[in-house]
C-alpha cells in the first residue's frame, strides 16, 4: 500500500516550533547561561536558522510552482503582494521600535536606516553595530523570494530537468567555492564575511526548492520518497550529526580542522540533512508526522513574531527584573519565555493576523490540501 502525506501536516508544524525554540535559546544565552543540559543548544542553537531556510524553500518553492503544475503562469506582483502582507507590517513596526526607542534594543548601536529598508544590514555586517543582528536572515530570505519567482519563470520558459538541476548545482557549487575562497582570504572574519551574507547561505533555501520541484514534476520519485520516512530521517539525523561533529567545541569561527572544512562544506550537508528530515514529516510513515506535540502549532503560527522581537525583550527583562534574571535559575527563565510569548502573541494578534486576513480576501478557495495549509502559513525569518 502507497504511503502519502496525512491529512494534517503535524511534522511540519513540529519542525517549525523547534526551530523558534532553538533559535531563541541560542540567542538568549547572551543575558544568561543555560542549564548544563541545554548546552549544546549554545554551540549548535545557530542551526535552527537553517532549518527555516529549509522549511521556507519548501514552502514557498510549492507556493511559486503550483500554477504550472495547472497550466498556468504564476502572477510575480501577486506573489510579491503576499509576501508584503507577511512580512513587512510586523517587521516595519519592530524595526521602528529600535530607531525610536533605544531602550528597546538589545545593543546599543544599529546599522543604518536604509540598510534594514533594503534587507542589506548582512551584508559589510559589523559587530560594532549589532543591534536587531538577527534580521540577518529576513535578509537573505527577502532577496530569496524576490529571486525565486523571477527564476523560475525563466527556467519555465523551455522547461529542462537537465538545465534546472544544471542551475542549482552551479549554485551549490559556487557557494562551497567562495566559502572556500573566503575563509583563506578572511580567517579571522569568518562570521562576517560567510554567516550572515546572503550570497554564502543559500544552501538551505535550494534544498527545500530541490524538495518542492521534486514533488511538483516527479511525483513518482516524490512517491518511492514519502514511502520511506524512517529511512528520510535517518539519513537526515546521520547528515545532521556530521555536521555537529565538524563544529564540535562551538568552532563556527575556526578556520582550522574540521571546521573549516564544516564552513566550506557543512552548509549544505547540513541542508541535505535537514531537508530529508523535513520530506519525512510529510510522510506517513515519518517520525515526526506520527506524534502531534503539544503547542507545536501554536509556536509555529507565533514564530515569525518571537523571531523578531525575542531578543529585545530579553533585553528589557534583563533590565527590568535584575533582581530574578541574576540569579540564572528556573524563575528568570520562566519570565523570559512569558515575557517573550506574550510580546510575540500581541504582535501576532496585532499586526500579523489583521494583515494575513487582508491578504487572503482576495485569494480565497473552497478547499485546500493539508500541504497547501502549510503554504499558506508561509513561515518566515
Amino acid at each position: 500500500m502507497q504511503a502519502s502525506a496525512p491529512t494534517r501536516l503535524f511534522g511540519l508544524d513540529t519542525l517549525r516550533a523547534l526551530a523558534i525554540v532553538v533559535v531563541m535559546l541560542y540567542h538568549l544565552t547572551i543575558f544568561g547561561e543555560l542549564p548544563a543540559r541545554l548546552l549544546p543548544i549554545t554551540y549548535f542553537g545557530w542551526m535552527g536558522v537553517d532549518l527555516f531556510f529549509v522549511l521556507s524553500g519548501f514552502l514557498i518553492g510549492m507556493q511559486v510552482l503550483k500554477p504550472y503544475l495547472s497550466g498556468k503562469r504564476p502572477s510575480i506582483a501577486e506573489f510579491y503582494r503576499r509576501r508584503a502582507y507577511r512580512i513587512l507590517p510586523a517587521y516595519l513596526l519592530v524595526l521602528a521600535l529600535y530607531f525610536l526607542m533605544p531602550e528597546w534594543r538589545e545593543a546599543p548601536q544599529l546599522a543604518p536606516l536604509w540598510k534594514f529598508l533594503t534587507f542589506t544590514m548582512n551584508i559589510g555586517f559589523s559587530f560594532d553595530r549589532r543591534g536587531f543582528s538577527h534580521a540577518w536572515s529576513l535578509c537573505v530570505e527577502e532577496y530569496f523570494y524576490l529571486v525565486l519567482p523571477l527564476l523560475v519563470t525563466l527556467l519555465m520558459r523551455r522547461p529542462s530537468a537537465r538545465k534546472t538541476a544544471a542551475t542549482l548545482s552551479f549554485i551549490v557549487l559556487f557557494g562551497i567555492a567562495l566559502r572556500a575562497f573566503l575563509v583563506a582570504q578572511y580567517p579571522d572574519e569568518i562570521w562576517t564575511k560567510i554567516y550572515y551574507p546572503t550570497y554564502t547561505r543559500l544552501d538551505g533555501l535550494l534544498t527545500g526548492v530541490s524538495l518542492a520541484i521534486v514533488r511538483s514534476f516527479r511525483p513518482g520519485w516524490w512517491s518511492v520518497l514519502m514511502q520511506r520516512g524512517h529511512t528520510l530521517f535517518l539519513g537526515g539525523t546521520t547528515c545532521v550529526a556530521c555536521v555537529v561533529w565538524m563544529f564540535r567545541g562551538n568552532d563556527l569561527g575556526s578556520n582550522t580542522g574540521s571546521a573549516m572544512w564544516g564552513v566550506v562544506f557543512g552548509f549544505p550537508l547540513l541542508a541535505l540533512g535537514l531537508g530529508l528530515i523535513t520530506a519525512s514529516s510529510v510522510s506517513r510513515n515519518g517520525v515526526l508526522a506520527q506524534v502531534r506535540v503539544p503547542g507545536a502549532e501554536t509556536a509555529a503560527a507565533l514564530a515569525f513574531s518571537l523571531y523578531l522581537t525575542h531578543k529585545e525583550v530579553g533585553h528589557m527583562v534583563m533590565q527590568r527584573f535584575p533582581a530574578v534574571t541574576e540569579r540564572q535559575g528556573p524563575l528568570s527563565w520562566l519570565l523570559y519565555a512569558v515575557a517573550c510569548i506574550s510580546a510575540a502573541w500581541l504582535l501576532h494578534i496585532a499586526v500579523e493576523r489583521p494583515f494575513l486576513r487582508l491578504r487572503d480576501r482576495a485569494t480565497r478557495h473552497e478547499s485546500a490540501s493539508a500541504l497547501e495549509v502549510e503554504m499558506a502559513k508561509e513561515p518566515a525569518l
